[in-house]
């Protein structure tokens, strides 16, 4: 069976499973709804990709919409017929949803203005938006636009039907090191983009990856990342197990943040768990400015050798992404092409 009929076939099951599942787009849940009653977690997410029924025809009209539709007003909620829920998460929930004119599926990340407000992150989605809206790349999840109405801002992005990278990790307790080593190098990729786009992500874990149909990685959450084309920062901001020294110390950072948490991503991989994972937050911290972890001895030692050069007290010394896309461990275990954007590509 040709891929073409493959994806036709999964489009028509997601159409069937918004149809089924739709709910009235005028009676989405209010803030209080969704604080009281969480996603179900065991829930199957619809097993499809983000095109229509003809694949080619209903991704270029949602696009070219898409495009034209740059004002905050000019989608609605009335434009989308809204399927099951996706996910939960700390300001409102993702839906599975379907544009009504071309069919195009995608995911609906609804969030309350009142819980934005209340927690002093309005910036923080305004960066967001900014930031992951003008990113094209085939490892960085799509946010093709968004709009707002009187208490809620929504989010149109491409949807990944295979889910958090975290969920399969967990089911796994760790990768193996083919599979470790194609989704680092489709992160060098796709991190290596960002840089040239002088967008520092800051914030690399599992639970911000998503994976697509065919198992293609996807960067989704840019809530913490920064366009700094100029200057360092000095914001504490991330996730504690994947934090560098630098941030941990609040010193003057640059892109190589992203370098170390490639590394902790990296050993997280291979080994289940974070490097300096520990019992209380002052350990950790204390691991993570002193580098001491260790390595088990079932890892390989390209493997390790990887993460050590990652994982270095000073930023200047750890390696390069370049450095990474060309490390044995990755040229050797790395079973899938990665794409290569040429440094002069400009957002579309």
């Amino acid at each position: 069976m040709d891929e073409t009929r493959v994806l036709k076939q999964n489009i028509v099951q997601a159409n069937r499973e918004v149809k089924h599942d739709v709910k009235v787009t005028n009676n989405l849940p209010s803030a209080d709804d969704v604080e009281n009653k969480p996603v179900d977690p065991h829930k199957k997410a619809v097993s499809a990709v983000p095109q229509a029924s003809n694949v080619t025809t209903a991704t270029t009209a949602f696009t070219a919409t898409s495009n034209n539709n740059t004002g905050r007003n000019k989608w609605s909620l009335g434009d989308f017929d809204i399927g099951k829920p996706l996910g939960k998460g700390k300001f409102g929930s993702v839906y599975l949803a379907r544009e009504k004119r071309s069919k195009f599926i995608v995911a609906l990340k609804v969030l309350f203005k009142s819980q934005l407000q209340s927690a002093g992150v309005e910036h923080q989605l305004r960066r967001e938006i900014e930031i992951q809206s003008h990113l094209r790349h085939p490892n960085i999840l799509r946010l093709y636009g968004y709009f707002h109405d009187k208490s809620r801002v929504y989010l149109i992005l491409e949807y990944a039907p295979e889910g958090e990278l975290y969920k399969h990790l967990q089911r796994k307790h760790r990768f193996s090191e083919e599979t470790a080593a194609s989704y680092i190098a489709q992160m060098a990729a796709a991190l290596q983009y960002c840089h040239q786009k002088k967008v520092i992500h800051r914030d690399i874990k599992p639970e911000n990856i998503l994976l697509g149909l065919k198992g293609e990685l996807k960067i989704a959450d840019f809530g913490w990342s920064v366009h700094a084309p100029t200057s360092r920062r000095t914001t504490l901001c991330g996730t504690l197990d994947y934090l560098p020294p630098e941030m941990i110390e609040n010193r003057p950072h640059d892109d190589k943040v992203d370098l170390w948490s490639l590394g902790v991503l990296c050993y997280e991989f291979v080994v289940g768990r974070p490097p300096f994972e520990a019992d209380g937050h002052t350990e950790t911290y204390r691991r993570i400015t002193k580098v001491i972890y260790t390595i088990p001895d079932y890892v390989s030692s390209d493997a390790a050798d990887l993460i050590k050069k990652l994982l270095r007290f000073d930023p200047a010394q750890r390696l390069p992404l370049t450095g990474v896309l060309n490390h044995r461990w990755i040229t050797s275990k790395c079973n899938i092409t990665i794409p290569v954007v040429p440094q002069s590509t400009e957002s579309q």
